[in-house]
């Protein structure tokens, strides 16, 4: 399993109006909050989404974030993938200073165990031996209490079955959503144990919570459906139910429930991709609610401070890539000149995977198209402020300045057939520039505009075939920084080379 890269740096964002619109931490009782992820694959952006939302109230109220591996899925939990969560945490400034745990929900089993054997001794649960095709084929509407007043008892083939009661509502109290009211004859009598004791996710989570002291639930709305079963479990074991809030679900362009089998959602792959934690922090925290005066790029305290859960919106909040981008860039322009060139470093140098392995699992940083000992570092240092104002991600860096590393440029057809149209003029540009006794790049400029200007080009027109003859591309860097960067020597090569 390959670890979050840790950049070497502090980005040192501090925008102007930060201190003017800084608010003070809200006064409220202090929340016990969890984030509970499944050790079973990569951290979804989506719990990434809910982590920063915990974390945040838990700051905001002095109180405490737990988290808790749900690993009772034996068949598909893996230590690697726990492993992994610890890491995306850690990469997002979650480091184990700001959780309690982590704690695995096995840790529970026999209380688990304990609830179920209550919850039959009282009464409120019974055995049934019905199997799924017979539910099925009695009704379309779900279980039909059929085992209700069998007087089964525990035993092979069983499932624990909660008797959901029969007549009233149960109402959840949501701070995102208001007050969803079910019938509670809508509500089958569900499934609280499998048949050789193990709990299902809905009792155990209740269990786990009751235990861990949980004062606020704050999950995604696709656990909403379960909210009402597992508010009548805390009331069966004795406890009133935590304060709820369901966070609205995460839809891609096509306003569809984003999904690892279709989208970007795992959090390792913008990590590679080159957004910086801070502003996968700032947007992911966007998803659902603003802050006030439409500010955008904040800082995590001035988040937290402003933060409020029932500002949430219930509607869909679409994970749009193009802000996602935005955002970042707005912070690396923010980034001190030594900060950005540390930044970019594992774009440039490394470690790297290879095309084969990316395009198997999908991460990892593919090598720049250079030889490693071509990188010159203090050559790039001299571009990296150029490069700054441009990219959106850190993954931009490599195509910006590989033509100050590779022997030649390599430019495509599409390239190289715009340059054509003024190709003509490279020759003089050659001895131009070569007359140039200050290589720098305003001289360098002027010399190239007084060959266009002789030919009735303008400096667009007459840059084009010079740009691509330096860099392969139509656009990318200020060309005649570049060729500053670049030398007398291989600024006159390449100019033959494309003559």
């Amino acid at each position: 399993m390959r670890r979050f890269s840790r950049y070497p740096y502090d980005s040192g964002f501090h925008p102007d109006n930060v201190s003017s619109q800084r608010v003070s931490t809200v006064t409220v009782s202090p929340r016990r909050v969890r984030i509970a992820p499944s050790p079973t694959g990569m951290f979804h952006v989506g719990n990434a989404r809910t982590l920063l939302v915990n974390w945040a109230l838990a700051r905001q109220s002095g109180g405490l974030l737990v988290l808790r591996i749900e690993d009772t899925d034996a068949a598909r939990s893996r230590p690697e993938w726990t492993d992994g969560i610890l890491r995306a945490l850690a990469w997002l400034g979650a480091g184990p200073e700001e959780y309690e745990g982590p704690v695995a929900q096995s840790t529970f089993a026999a209380a688990h165990r304990a609830a179920a054997e209550d919850l039959y001794a009282r009464g409120l649960a019974y055995y049934c031996d019905c199997a799924r095709e017979a539910v099925e084929a009695r009704s379309r509407t779900g279980y039909d209490g059929f085992c209700r007043d069998r007087g089964l008892g525990p035993g092979p083939g069983r499932a624990l079955r909660f008797r959901t009661p029969d007549e009233g509502r149960t109402v959840v109290t949501d701070l995102v959503r208001g007050t969803p009211t079910f019938d509670n004859a809508t509500i089958e009598d569900f499934v609280v144990s499998r048949s050789d004791g193990t709990p299902l996710f809905l009792l155990a989570n209740v269990v786990d919570d009751i235990a861990q002291g949980i004062t606020h639930v704050v999950r995604g709305e696709e656990h909403l459906p379960n909210t009402p079963k597992q508010q009548l479990l805390w009331a069966a074991l004795g406890h009133e139910p935590p304060v709820w809030a369901h966070l609205p679900i995460l839809v891609n362009e096509q306003r569809r429930k984003l999904s690892k089998r279709r989208d970007r959602v795992a959090l390792e792959m913008y990590c590679d991709d080159g957004i910086l934690p801070e502003a996968m922090r700032n947007y992911l925290m966007l998803l659902g609610w603003a802050p006030s005066g439409n500010r955008e790029i904040l800082p995590w305290p001035v988040l937290v401070d402003e933060f409020r859960i029932e500002e949430v919106h219930s509607a869909p909040a679409f994970f749009d890539l193009r802000k996602l981008r935005a955002i970042n860039g707005g912070y690396l322009r923010a980034m001190a000149p030594d900060a950005f060139v540390a930044a970019c470093r594992p774009w440039l140098t490394g470690p790297f995977v290879s095309p084969a392995e990316r395009e198997a699992t999908g991460f990892g940083i593919l090598p720049p198209p250079w030889r490693p000992e071509s990188f010159d570092p203090d050559l790039f240092a001299r571009v990296a402020p150029l490069v700054q104002t441009r990219i959106a991600t850190l993954s931009e860096v490599a195509g910006y300045v590989d033509f100050l590393f590779l022997d030649a440029p390599v430019s495509d057809e599409a390239s190289r057939a715009k340059a054509a149209v003024n190709a003509a003029i490279l020759p003089e540009v050659a001895t131009a520039v070569n007359g140039v006794d200050d290589w720098r790049a305003e001289p360098l400029k002027e010399a190239v505009t007084a060959v266009g200007a002789a030919h009735g080009l303008k400096l667009g027109a007459a840059q084009a075939p010079v740009r691509v003859a330096i860099t392969g591309r139509t656009v990318g860097l200020p060309l005649f920084e570049s060729l500053e960067v670049l030398g007398r020597a291989r600024t006159l090569e390449r100019l033959a080379a494309a003559r």
